[in-house]
């Protein structure tokens, strides 16, 4: 067996892809590592979950990502593992000069400008940017998409159960079968896109939140393999959280069983003075059981027991229970409403995991160079066959444009220098057509909120970046601004992201320079 200890090198510099190091060995032999540059960060289509599609996007995971940004700096022990490192002919792939410039690597030098968390935000349009020196701006790449896609993504998922619930809590059960580390980052990301709580304890009380959570079915079944019943195990679950009481009543037989020993457990909690929170369902037909176990609850004098649904919930799920709920109670002579307004969700491994899409197709690209001068900037462009893929070069600006009406109608990427007020036409180009524009007319427009900020400048992040209380209420104003058909579960409608005169312009000189 091996002695030998390797030192913990991930979450650090390091934890980057091999040819950001690569890159960065050139440039620093090129003498350009100092070039100041600005790299885009935007992804290129929303998640398609297969029967069910998104229409808009949440921006999450900035917070962590700026501590990490101005906290992380290169270590002895990941420079020691690029000496270690050897080519194909046996020879030192870094070389000296690499690994001295290396080990002072830090991203001071850098500027992140970003979308605000709990932001809409569309395809091919810059969620974040970064300007700085070329050799720092090129090993930021993998991490900070590694950081903010994964969040995004979950937030995005977050935000359509949300939509589904109709107002009623959200709660993320996801961590036990989310992808290792990255139950925290989703857990997180959960608060932002529109859950209330996480099971995740950790996550929780580090967000000033207490986990949310009650019991598994194996406190049942340990109370009834050890001689006992399960108003026993009830009763000690009572006796232990007497004001926190929330059981789990499907181990055995919902209705006939788990229903009234927990109605049994709630009247012996009242006459001692206190007040029950409900009972939660995993498993069987759960719009019914839900409607079922109000009646019981009602009829025992707990109208406003709270009953947490679970098992495998995402947006469809969540929607088509809501819908069969109303069914279901008129057969029952129930009121719909006074059912559904007493849920709550507890979304796990389907949100945890963006079930159906677990990628965002987020990408850095590099747009401009400043000159030899200094001062001037020279745009950046790539080119492909595939027209989405063509690169909106130069540095620019991102606006969101809004009706008389308050409802956002174009998300539109403007050259640095330009600014879109109100009270003129305005035309738009189709952000990857070159044939494809509109007019949008004085009259239909009546706002224009430009995007994106700063969020890391000389090493310091601003401050309120993990206020999630900020975040949701974005999340909350950005989602409401949105057209109906924008916002539907499945098959939504299309949102305008466009571009400029400016842009279009300059993206076809480029592109008839390099053909």
């Amino acid at each position: 067996m091996s002695t030998v200890s390797h030192p913990v090198l991930r979450g650090g510099v390091l934890s980057t892809d091999a040819y950001q190091l690569t890159m960065a060995q050139l440039y620093l032999r090129a003498g350009v590592h100092d070039r100041t540059v600005r790299f885009e960060h935007f992804f290129r289509s929303y998640p398609d979950y297969g029967t069910h599609q998104a229409g808009y996007c949440i921006a999450a995971g900035l917070a962590p990502f700026a501590e990490w940004m101005v906290s992380t700096r290169a270590t002895a022990s990941d420079v020691d593992a690029l000496r270690r490192h050897r080519g194909r002919a046996g020879t030192r792939l870094f070389d000296d000069a690499f690994c001295d410039w290396f080990a002072s690597v830090d991203f001071h030098a850098l500027r992140l400008e970003a979308v605000a968390e709990g932001r809409v935000v569309h395809p091919n349009t810059p969620i974040s940017t970064i300007e700085g020196p070329l050799g720092v701006a090129q090993l930021i790449e993998t991490p900070l998409l590694n950081q903010l896609n994964f969040a995004t993504l979950i937030a995005t998922k977050s935000a359509r159960v949300a939509e589904a619930s109709l107002g009623r809590p959200v709660l993320e059960f996801g961590m036990r079968r989310a992808a290792g580390t990255g139950a925290d980052a989703a857990s997180r990301a959960a608060i932002v896109g529109g859950a209330v709580g996480t099971s995740n304890a950790a996550v929780a009380y580090e967000l000033g939140r207490d986990p949310v959570g009650t019991h598994a079915h194996s406190l049942v079944q340990f109370f009834i393999a050890a001689g006992g019943t399960e108003r026993d195990a009830f009763e000690h679950y009572a006796d232990t959280y007497p004001d926190d009481c929330l059981l789990l009543v499907d181990t055995l037989d919902t209705l006939e069983s788990g229903v009234p020993n927990a109605i049994a457990v709630f009247e012996d909690l009242r006459r001692r003075g206190h007040r029950p929170v409900g009972i939660r369902l995993d498993s069987g037909d759960l719009a019914y059981l839900a409607v079922q176990s109000a009646r019981q609850l009602d009829a025992a004098g707990f109208p406003d027991s709270q009953i947490v649904l679970s098992s495998q919930l995402d947006e469809i799920t969540i929607w088509q229970i809501v819908d069969q709920i109303a069914a279901e109670a008129r057969r029952a002579g129930v009121d719909a409403d006074h059912v559904i307004d007493r849920l709550a969700f507890g979304v796990g491994s389907r949100l945890a995991t963006s079930d159906g899409d677990p990628m965002l197709d987020g990408v850095y690209k590099l747009v401009a160079v400043r000159g030899d001068d200094g001062r001037t900037w020279r745009p950046a462009i790539k080119r492909s066959d595939s027209p989405a893929k063509v690169l909106n070069p130069g540095r620019k600006r991102l606006w969101r444009l809004y009706d008389e009406h308050g409802t956002a109608t174009a998300d539109v990427l403007a050259s640095i220098d330009e600014t879109l007020a109100p009270g003129s036409d305005i035309t738009l180009h189709h952000h990857a057509l070159p044939n494809v524009s509109r007019v949008l007319r004085a009259d239909r427009w009546s706002r224009a909120e430009e995007l994106t900020a700063t969020v890391v400048e000389s090493g310091v992040a601003i401050g309120g970046l993990d206020d999630l209380d900020a975040a949701a209420a974005r999340r909350r104003r950005d989602v409401d601004a949105l057209d109906p058909g924008v916002r539907r579960l499945v098959n939504p409608h299309e949102y305008h992201v466009s571009i400029t005169t400016a842009i279009h312009d300059e993206k076809q000189t480029l592109l008839e320079r390099l053909a």
